[in-house]
């Protein structure tokens, strides 16, 4: 009881610093996220929309969550939370043109998937586990990784402020550090993007955006640690 008192007292206090407040605020956000796809008000209005705009909510959800991913990432290289200076502007918008990209990616691996196997092209048409994964597997070979390469590509623009200038593409693609996309980046969509992305295409159409939108935050935890390596080795 004496401790509790002391703690109250002040003895003991929290620091809420920027950073306190940044971490909190983002957590928040994450949390308001599930809760809108977790309550039966919220999610019916979430499916409503989806259903009916589908590009604008592509482009909000991977705006809101893939920025959040950037920075977790960026935390991730630098040891704190970064708002002021990285173009946070840009990085939404580059996260909304990844939201359509989502958008149209997610339906060309699902019908094009169940084509292959009504024409017996792959076999497990009568399993849904297997056409969840066949579906995971040929997005994560064809599409993740070239699209984790364009992310790293536009980030590498908007850290050195060229995104709306005549970009420099040799010079931009020389800059990335191939050995850690290939090192770190790459293996992830065999070990980690297969399973979770099997599991994405289990769930109803209308939520599969989001899931990869909230994966997302995953991507900018994997993209910070291969940054940050590659800062290490270098």
């Amino acid at each position: 009881m004496k401790k509790v008192l002391n703690y109250i007292r002040g003895k003991k206090k929290l620091s809420f610093n920027k950073d306190n407040i940044i971490t909190i605020t983002w957590l928040l956000n994450l949390i308001l996220v599930i809760a809108i796809l977790y309550l039966p008000s919220t999610r019916e209005k979430f499916v409503y929309a989806t259903n009916n705009y589908p590009y604008i909510m592509g482009i909000l959800e991977l705006g809101v969550l893939g920025t959040m991913g950037d920075l977790l990432g960026n935390k991730i290289v630098n040891g704190r939370w970064n708002i002021i200076g990285i173009r946070i502007q840009q990085r939404i918008l580059v996260w909304g043109f990844i939201g359509v990209l989502f958008t149209v990616a997610f339906p060309i691996y699902s019908y094009g998937v169940e084509g292959l196997l009504k024409e017996g092209f792959l076999p497990g048409e009568n399993s849904r586990l297997l056409t969840s994964f066949w579906k995971s597997f040929l997005m994560n070979m064809l599409f993740a990784f070239p699209m984790m390469v364009l992310n790293r590509f536009l980030d590498k623009l908007i850290d050195n402020d060229n995104l709306f200038t005549l970009w420099p593409v040799v010079d931009t693609f020389k800059n990335m550090h191939w050995e850690q996309m290939f090192r770190v980046v790459a293996p992830t969509c065999i070990w980690f993007w297969i399973p979770v992305n099997t599991i994405t295409f289990l769930l109803p159409s209308v939520y599969r955006v989001i899931s990869g939108a909230l994966l997302a935050i995953v991507l900018g935890f994997v993209l910070g640690m291969a940054k940050k390596l590659s800062l290490q080795k270098n």
